[in-house]
Order: structure tokens, then C-alpha cells, then sequence
């Protein structure tokens, strides 16, 4: 019997809305500790397969994580699993704290949080888990700052370290780098690095092609939700379907 595979895997899978087929037979793979991308223009298809592989979305075709069928789970069920996600906007409590937008998270609900709720109990396992996971964003000191009075760059940052909280078997990032600068974004690809380095996968989706040839193993691109390209960075560069379809010819070859 063979073992089951490790990370992140679908196979075809598909997501109709009426007659638009937004992702149409995408097959993926993310192993772990590899850092994989998913680019293509607006309208792509990128968050919907996002969306579909969190259970946000329903799909056919399947998706597995260590070897484990996701398909027809609730989005909690699968976060519970080990996957976990950030979004595009963000999505932070700005009237909480940072630490308690991240135990949100990474605790569960029940008896017991309506417990720790009403009565304020704090635990030092649950300042832990805060401090591991703002650690690997590089934003310790702002545990106790509400949500709301960070920058547009460290909410994001912020919405990194949640979805680290707790079990993080496969991560998946939405455009996490939109509102960083350029210093920032070079920041925050050392920070995915270490991200991987530790043992999960991680599924990039951003516009900021220094970021993601810089820091990918292997890129996908989808054009009009198909996969047009699966590949190293390097072949993603000069392939012409992919220069065609999204990152454009060189400047001198448009002037020639």
C-alpha cells in the first residue's frame, strides 16, 4: 500500500457559476516546506481556486491535504485540518487587539471561549501561541495594539500571523504583499522563506512578480481559469505563453 502524499493536492478541479467556468480542470500540487505560485491577470481565477480549495466555494474534482479527501468539508473543518488562508482585504477585528484578532483563530470556540470571554481569562499557552506567530512575521512588540492603528503593510502581516496560529499544515496567502513597499516586499519574502522553511506549504498569490519569481520553487499561471503554465520561475520568465498572457514583452521588443 502506498504512503499517502504529503501537502496540498487537487486534481481537476472545476468551479461553475451558472454557464462561466471560473477554474476549469486545475490540477496542483504544494508539497511541504515548497513555496508555489498562482499568478495570472485580473480575473484569473486565482481566489476562486482559493476560495474552492478552502471550501468557500463549491467545486468538482478534489482536493486533498496529506493524503486526506477535503472534499465536501466545511470551511472550519478544513482550517482545523491544518489549512489555512489570508484574504485579500484583510478581514482583522480593528476593534480588537493583535493578540486577539490572532487567538480568534487559534482557539476553539465552545463553553470555553464564551468562559474566557466573559471573564477575561488569559493563559500563557495562548501567549505563546501569539508570540510564535507574530515572530514569524517579524512584528513582535505590537500584540497589544488594536488592529485598527496598524498600517495598511502590518494588518496584512498581521492577517499572516493568524492563519500561522495554531495547526498550519498548508498555507495559502491572497496578495499578501499589496500595501507594502518595495523595502517591505523584500522583507516579507525572507519572511515566506522561513515560513516554508519550518514545514508547511505555501500557496502565493500576489501582482508583485519580484516577489513571486524572487521566492517561488515553481509557478502556476492561469489564464481565464485554466492553467496555461506550470513550471520554475525562470522558464515562467520567457515562456511565451506566459509573456503573452500576463507579464508582457520587454520594452525594447515592443519598441522594435
Amino acid at each position: 500500500m502506498s504512503e499517502p502524499r504529503a501537502g496540498l493536492h487537487t486534481t481537476s478541479l472545476t468551479v461553475r457559476y451558472g454557464g462561466v467556468v471560473a477554474n476549469a480542470d486545475i490540477s496542483l500540487s504544494v508539497e511541504p516546506g515548497q513555496v508555489v505560485g498562482l499568478i495570472g491577470p485580473n480575473g484569473a481565477g486565482k481566489t476562486t481556486f482559493v476560495d474552492a480549495v478552502t471550501g468557500f466555494t463549491a467545486c468538482t474534482g478534489s482536493v486533498e491535504l496529506d493524503g486526506q479527501s477535503l472534499d465536501g468539508l466545511p470551511p472550519h473543518r478544513r482550517r482545523a485540518l491544518g489549512l489555512t488562508r489570508t484574504w485579500q482585504s484583510g478581514e482583522l477585528f480593528g476593534n480588537l487587539t493583535v493578540a486577539e484578532n490572532i487567538l480568534v483563530a487559534a482557539r476553539p470556540g465552545g463553553a470555553g471561549a464564551l468562559w474566557r470571554d466573559v471573564f477575561g481569562r488569559r493563559d500563557a499557552a495562548g501567549k505563546a501561541v501569539v508570540g510564535r506567530a507574530l515572530d514569524a512575521v517579524g512584528l513582535t512588540g505590537v500584540a497589544g495594539t488594536l488592529a485598527r492603528d496598524l498600517t495598511l503593510g502590518q494588518q496584512k502581516l498581521v492577517g499572516v500571523a493568524r492563519a500561522l496560529a495554531g495547526t498550519c499544515r498548508l498555507l495559502l496567502l491572497d496578495e499578501p504583499a499589496a500595501g507594502l513597499d518595495s523595502n517591505e516586499s523584500l522583507e516579507f519574502a525572507e519572511r515566506v522563506r522561513s515560513i516554508a522553511a519550518q514545514g508547511p506549504g505555501v500557496l502565493l498569490i500576489d501582482h508583485d512578480m519580484s516577489l513571486v519569481l524572487g521566492v517561488c520553487d515553481v509557478v502556476c499561471v492561469l489564464e481565464f481559469g485554466k492553467p496555461i503554465f506550470t513550471g520554475p520561475p525562470a522558464v515562467a520568465r520567457t515562456d511565451p505563453a506566459v509573456v503573452a498572457a500576463y507579464l508582457g514583452a520587454p520594452m525594447e521588443t515592443v519598441d522594435a
